[in-house]
């Protein structure tokens, strides 16, 4: 096991991040870091979400970047607000002892014109949604002339949720970069597409073994319930566990807004993130969870993109994941900054074989609760 400064991360980055608790390089920061530091030409990276990317590209980013032009030199595009937002705070926290560099989060869902008087500000990295990107480029409220840097992360989500031919623009208002940084859990034939739109040489390319994308932090537990006992057995699961936080993950929006009510009817402090919300009833939700305001969390998938709440003690998956890529994104959300933290997988009687299947392709061990 490598240390950041054997990466070649310079002493005051290193303070910033060991302040918040990162320590040990996960094994994506391994293999992308001497790449980026010393060559920093094109990398296609696989790896899911938990796996430690935004400092596997976000440090390196940061040592390229020169405090004293006031251009945009690092552009970071990534699917969701919640995500850019997390990108954008980690790097400002990662420079906390270094030359200022400033950073914009520009993304769908916040005010345009506050975006656009943000900008007037001297800004070297912008983290950016696709769609809002190209909206602000379109009206000249910044530009991606000077950009030396494009970093896609979770670029397979990106064309999932139809950013087709925002990411091919940005691709074409950034050619003059040096390089391109693509970071993805999937490669469908879409995402060939924008390699080979994007990259020129053969890319350095990295893949993160599924083994170990698993927080090895999190206790895998699972219980067999009939698909009506499920409420009763969280209520259970609660009650034994007084003091502590955490996340409930439906499939659908439907049965999220069911669990919701069918808890709070039970007595406990509950709210419910879900696709149909509005940007600002989501975030009213996520400001109220993070400030302790009620205990759990209901939430679906795609709802759930790039939340980052401190102190979760358990996941509770209503419904075995479809993807394995939901499981590893769903039990990342607790255990983090080296706490303990249990996530719990309520499987009907036939689904046995669907948990060990995810349990050998992720190489961890499900118990069972009794």
């Amino acid at each position: 096991m490598s240390t950041f400064k054997e990466l070649g991360i310079p002493a005051d980055l290193i303070q910033g991040i060991e302040e918040l608790g990162i320590l040990k390089p996960t094994e994506i920061q391994e293999k992308a870091i001497p790449f980026l530091m010393e060559n920093g030409g094109d990398l296609i990276a696989q790896a899911q979400t938990g796996t430690g990317k935004t400092a596997a590209f976000g440090l390196p980013l940061l040592t390229k970047i020169n405090p004293k032009s006031k251009e945009i030199q690092g552009l970071v595009v990534a699917p969701t607000r919640e995500l850019a937002k997390q990108i954008g705070k980690q790097l400002f926290r990662f420079t906390k002892h270094s030359a200022k560099i400033f950073t914009e989060v520009v993304s769908g869902g916040d005010k345009m014109d506050r975006q656009i008087a943000a900008l007037q500000r001297p800004t070297q990295i912008v983290v950016a949604t696709p769609g809002r990107l190209v909206e602000l480029v379109n009206k000249k409220a910044l530009s991606l002339d000077a950009v030396k840097y494009l970093v896609l992360d979770e670029a397979d989500e990106m064309l999932g949720m139809g950013f087709k031919k925002e990411l091919s623009r940005i691709v074409d208002l950034t050619g003059q970069r040096r390089a391109t940084w693509l970071f993805s859990a999937t490669f469908p034939d879409s995402i060939q597409q924008l390699i080979r739109h994007c990259m020129l040489e053969t890319p350095r390319t990295l893949a993160v073994d599924r083994a170990h994308v698993v927080n090895r932090d999190i206790d895998h537990r699972f219980a067999v319930c009939a698909r009506d006992e499920k409420a009763a057995f969280i209520d259970d699961f609660l009650e034994r566990r007084p003091d502590e936080r955490g996340l409930v993950f439906c499939r659908t929006k439907a049965g999220a807004i069911t669990l919701g009510k069918q808890l709070a009817k039970l007595g406990h402090a509950v709210d419910v993130l879900q696709g149909d919300l509005t940007q600002p009833e989501r975030d009213k939700v996520m400001r109220s969870f993070k400030k302790e305001r009620f205990r759990v969390l209901v939430a679906t998938d795609v709802a759930a993109r790039g939340i980052d709440v401190e102190g979760l003690s358990f996941v509770i998956h209503h419904q075995v994941p479809d993807q394995l890529e939901y499981y590893t994104h769903r039990s990342g959300r607790t255990a983090r900054a080296g706490r303990k933290g249990v996530s719990v997988t309520l499987i009907e009687p036939r689904e046995r074989a669907k948990l060990t299947r995810i349990g050998d392709q992720l190489g961890v061990v499900f118990s069972e609760i009794r």
